[in-house]
């Protein structure tokens, strides 16, 4: 359980050590954020679809920071172009990864919608009216089914993607391997997974509970910078990691 805290400790060490890169990732963040309050108020029905899909490119900007951390780790000086083309050699890898995430994607946001169809069969609620529904404890059916289907399809993702992209990073492993090592990782260490998924739950939130959401610009690097320390954290291998993508290891301890 006290990784946690020393995972969230590095993020903020890394933060600090390269400000101006994880600022500009901070920035990305915060313009998702701010497009998905857009859509809140204009089109909610498709508020969860939009989140799915910001949950979706989230831990890809994350790859940037994941590149700045393990440059930083190994005593390299990053830089902001190449975190930003850092996922090039491994796109294959990373093409199959993100297909999986976008068919995921789609099935969360449909499901989304066929909740709001059930409960709401006389029409899609307002602004307004989706914010009375979810606040309402008489519409409690809605809320149990609408936290069911989010929570299940943010725990998949949560599963499949918690070390599968900075693993594939850094020793680009295939994404089926790296997603199946993820998979192993959260079975075998559920409660403090649990707990990790959670604290970061609960940190963007409080950061979107800033004005203008503005926390955004300093959580998402400190968490994106913290996940590549809870992939080291998580997963051991036989050897020292490689630096060169082109030559990779891949025998996981």
């Amino acid at each position: 359980m006290s990784d946690l805290a020393r995972w969230l400790r590095l993020g903020a060490s890394d933060l600090t050590a390269y400000p101006l890169i994880s600022i500009f990732y901070g920035v990305c963040f915060w313009v998702m954020a701010l497009i998905l309050g857009a859509v809140f108020q204009s089109k909610p029905e498709y508020t969860m679809s939009i989140a799915s899909g910001c949950l979706l490119l989230g831990p890809f900007l994350a790859l940037g920071l994941y590149e700045v951390s393990r440059c930083h780790e190994h005593g390299l000086r990053p830089a902001l172009v190449s975190s930003l083309v850092c996922w090039k050699p491994h796109l294959r890898s990373m093409g199959m990864l993100v297909l999986v995430l976008i068919v995921l994607e789609l099935l969360w946001g449909r499901a989304s919608l066929v909740v709001f169809a059930v409960f709401f069969n006389t029409g899609m609620p307002s602004t307004t009216g989706v914010v009375q529904a979810v606040f309402n404890p008489d519409n409690w059916e809605f809320i149990v089914a609408y936290t069911m289907v989010g929570g299940f399809f943010a725990a998949l993702v949560f599963a499949l993607s918690v070390v599968a992209i900075p693993m594939i990073l850094d020793r680009d492993t295939d994404a089926i391997s790296a997603a199946i090592t993820s998979l192993e990782v959260v079975l075998n260490n559920l409660l403090v997974m649990l707990l990790w998924g959670a604290c970061i739950t609960v940190l963007v939130a409080l950061a979107l509970l800033a004005p203008f959401h503005m926390g955004l610009v300093l959580v998402g690097p400190v968490l994106g910078h913290a996940s590549w320390h809870a992939y080291r954290g998580a997963v051991r291998w036989l050897e020292a990691p490689h630096l060169d993508p082109e030559q990779p290891t891949q025998q996981p301890a």
